[in-house]
């Protein structure tokens, strides 16, 4: 991604909505990988995924801002442009085995289970996590749902 494309995106969102704040946004991808990233994106744009997941951990080691009611944020295809402005609407934090059925269905992966869930992120952690903790079935994670802001879903 270039710093041009993420600036040239955030100003068309704020000539369309002048309410949002001037600062830009966190600017990031879902996934570890391209194809991980375009998935996701896709799950998004389709209006099925309006949650996700995070290692408290993580954040932790990399000091990076805990996500935050009220947060927006620009995300990224796989390619690294800027294709979706999301703002978070709720954040609990909670041990991994007690997030609930209902967080693993707003995330919209696989067949939107617990089970899926539990599986595909505890390899994902185990694979990817940016913290040497790695993962634990009591490790911290953040549920976060959001609100796609742009672009808007087509009814």
């Amino acid at each position: 991604m270039t710093e041009d494309a993420a600036n040239v995106f955030w100003a068309a969102r704020r000539a369309e909505d002048p309410s949002l704040p001037e600062p830009m946004p966190e600017v990031w991808a879902f996934g570890a990988t391209p194809e991980h990233a375009d998935g996701l994106l896709a799950l998004v744009l389709a209006g099925t995924k309006t949650g996700t997941a995070s290692s408290l951990w993580d954040y932790e080691h990399t000091g990076d801002p805990v996500p935050a009611v009220g947060d927006l944020s620009i995300i990224l295809d796989g390619a690294g442009e800027p294709r979706a402005l999301l703002r978070t609407t709720a954040i609990e934090t909670v041990p991994f085995d007690e997030v609930t059925a209902e967080h693993a269905h707003s995330e919209g992966e696989g067949d939107q289970t617990l089970a899926y869930w539990r599986a595909s992120h505890e390899r994902y952690w185990r694979e990817h996590s940016e913290s040497p903790r790695g993962f634990a079935v009591d490790m911290p994670i953040i549920c976060e749902r959001f609100q796609l802001l742009f672009p808007a879903l087509r009814v």
